[in-house]
């Protein structure tokens, strides 16, 4: 499956470049009192939204890829989870680039070294809402990378069973404002975090650890790799941050980013593409 948020948190149904509202099917979720529950309500419920899901699709018009605003295809993260210098020729150019490391000895040392980092979820928008610049007179970077979306709740994962707690997969662009600063801090102003353009579920994208990856700027290509050549793995990855953390339905694991990252200004349009997953486009305005 192919499923989007769109324009006023719809959910869709995507297949062959249309969208099938199946917002219908989101009545069957659980009803909810204060304290809510943390995590996404949609995420955890797919299992059993499935076969809704593709019954509401049957009935429901279809609408152009195109003619619809795509928002992230998770509403509702608790965290998003963040994997620096996680592919070998990043951390290469990581070290060689002082406007990228400012003399951090945290960014310039493997992931196994520098651990994991957290963004803020309020930082997460989708492919139609673009990147605003908050600071233009400090440099913005592009970093494109494989988005993970947790399904059901983990806990110290062994890596031999880490799939199994994916809902599905996405692009993720990790916007970073370069300087001195801790990396979260730098990573989760608003708009930092773009998920799209749909979360594609495991059974059409079995081999996640085998993936092209790239982005173009203007149209100029700027990075372009596999996820093969990721340091950590997936399945490492989740065995990872859930010895550190509890991942729960619908928490994002940005994987990393390959080399080539580089600046963007207001007025750049970023071209973003997984195979498998599908590209989007994204503005990039000033605040």
């Amino acid at each position: 499956m192919h499923l989007c948020q769109f324009d006023d948190h719809r959910l869709g149904l995507v297949e062959n470049g249309l969208v099938r509202d199946v917002t219908v099917v989101l009545d069957e979720l659980p009803s909810r009192r204060y304290p809510f529950p943390m995590g996404d309500a949609f995420i955890a419920g797919l299992p059993m939204l499935r076969e809704r899901i593709l019954a509401a699709a049957s009935l429901a018009a279809a609408i152009p890829v195109p003619s619809v605003r795509l928002l992230s295809p998770v509403a509702n993260p608790s965290k998003i989870i963040g994997a620096p210098v996680n592919y070998q020729r990043h951390l290469a150019e990581v070290v060689a680039d002082p406007n990228i490391h400012h003399q951090n000895k945290a960014h310039i040392q493997a992931i196994h070294q520098s651990g994991l980092f957290l963004k803020a979820t309020s930082s997460v928008v989708g492919a139609s809402q673009g990147v605003v610049i908050r600071h233009v007179e400090r440099r913005t970077d592009h970093e494109v990378e494989l988005a993970v979306i947790i399904g059901k709740r983990a806990t110290s994962v062994a890596r031999e069973q880490a799939l199994s707690f994916v809902a599905g997969y996405c692009i993720g662009l990790d916007i970073t404002v370069r300087g001195p600063e801790e990396r979260s801090f730098r990573k989760s102003i608003d708009t930092y975090t773009v998920l799209g353009p749909w979360l594609v579920t495991p059974d059409e994208l079995p081999y996640p650890s085998a993936l092209g990856l790239s982005i173009t700027v203007n149209g100029e290509s700027r990075q372009k790799a596999n996820t093969r050549d990721l340091i950590l793995g997936i399945p490492e990855l989740i065995e990872f941050a859930s010895s550190f953390y509890t991942l729960l339905p619908g928490d994002v694991l940005l994987t990393g980013t390959p080399e080539g990252v580089g600046p963007i200004v207001p007025g750049d349009v970023m071209h973003a593409r997984i195979d498998g997953i599908g590209e989007m486009v994204v503005q990039v305005r000033e605040a």
